[in-house]
């Protein structure tokens, strides 16, 4: 991707200039950023979708005349006969991951790669009646709201006050003080940083795609790299039991010995001394698959003959020593190395490139094939 040219996308303005003005930093309202936008999915496919078994669906209905249960929530899947008429307003249904489930949605996906792989959560899309929405609310992470049918107003600003209402199945904000207030017909585009509040509400029926950038919580982060380090460590480190051979008779019996508290921390900065380790720990967290991905692994002979692709739920990260794919790692360097983060960069290696692998690079490459993660080209 050119970072430098300007794209109808942005408004006009060029990766490089909407990361540095926008990102993470102020909402931007782009007018038709795809002229002739038609939605991807129509409705009913997007109806199939959330009957399927493994993907990610809620329903959200508004129930004002009710003071006590304004607002109701289910999970799915969903049957055709479970879901509201679609003449009855107020209510959303929503789709999680659809990048992943299909092909429109995922080249769609592929525009928006001037923001790190390794920020990108899934593409959602919010099918809605009239006057559907889920609240006014808040999310942790960045987001492009694009309509792709229908009207949908949305509302939103900077705000501080980040209370939620009490006994809602629902997060939604106790006190909503928008600053804007726009309408988005198909084609147009709003980008929201993190935390900035929003309302969307649906003018007639309306769909919208939600392409979601995840910024992982520190919270998080440190546990599973701890977990992933905790259980390198079992591989890494050799047994040694803690000896006090100089422990003297105690009359605090409860007090934990100083040298107790040495060989902890000794065993901690063993675990951390290969300097590549937490590096190594971040790729597999970083690409590890959703929880509701599979892969069909693909029986049969394999070979490189005509290139690979990814497959669409395949995530594949690189750092300076490292190609991570699917939560594994794997070290790489010289030709070999330059070669696969070309395949994570550009999505795709052709017959050429692949013949200049070598011998246990293609056949990685040839295991990927069988696992389902890659595809080979036509």
């Amino acid at each position: 991707m050119q970072i430098n040219q300007a794209l109808p996308l942005l408004g006009g303005i060029s990766p490089a200039q909407f990361m540095k003005k926008y990102w993470q930093k102020k909402p931007l309202l782009i007018r038709q950023a795809i002229p002739g936008m038609r939605a991807l999915l129509d409705r009913a496919e997007l109806v199939d979708l959330a009957a399927q078994e493994g993907v990610q669906s809620r329903l959200v209905i508004q129930t004002p005349q009710s003071a006590s249960r304004p607002w109701r929530l289910r999970h799915g899947p969903f049957s055709r006969k479970a879901l509201p008429p679609f003449k009855q307003s107020g209510w959303t249904l929503l789709v999680q991951s659809v990048d992943l489930l299909d092909a429109r949605v995922h080249a769609l996906r592929e525009q928006f790669r001037f923001v790190p792989d390794a920020r990108l959560d899934d593409v959602m899309i919010s099918y809605a009646t009239d006057g559907g929405g889920v609240g006014p609310h808040f999310d942790s992470y960045d987001v492009f709201l694009l309509q792709a049918q229908g009207r949908r107003r949305w509302r939103f600003g900077r705000q501080k006050d980040l209370r939620l209402q009490e006994d809602m199945p629902l997060k939604i904000l106790a006190s909503f003080v928008p600053e804007q207030d726009v309408v988005l017909e198909p084609g147009d585009m709003l980008y929201l940083p993190p935390r900035y509040a929003h309302d969307g509400v649906a003018e007639g029926e309306c769909m919208t795609y939600s392409i979601g950038f995840r910024a992982p919580d520190r919270v998080e982060l440190a546990q599973a790299l701890l977990q992933g380090l905790a259980e390198q460590a079992g591989d890494t480190l050799a047994r040694q039991l803690y000896g006090d051979t100089k422990q003297i008779a105690t009359s605090n019996p409860a007090s934990i010995p100083v040298a107790m508290q040495a060989f902890a921390q000794k065993a901690m900065e063993r675990a951390l001394r290969d300097p590549r380790a937490l590096a190594r720990n971040l790729g597999e967290y970083l690409s590890e698959p959703a929880p509701q991905v599979w892969f069909a692994q693909l029986p049969g002979e394999h070979d490189l003959y005509h290139g690979v692709r990814l497959d669409r739920c395949t995530r594949m990260l690189y750092d300076q020593q490292h190609i991570f794919i699917n939560g594994e790692s794997f070290q790489a360097s010289g030709r070999d190395a330059k070669l696969v983060r070309q395949l994570a960069d550009q999505h795709s290696l052709d017959s050429r490139l692949c013949a200049r692998l070598s011998p246990a690079a293609r056949e990685l490459l040839v295991q990927w094939l069988e696992d389902g993660w890659l595809q080979a080209l036509n």
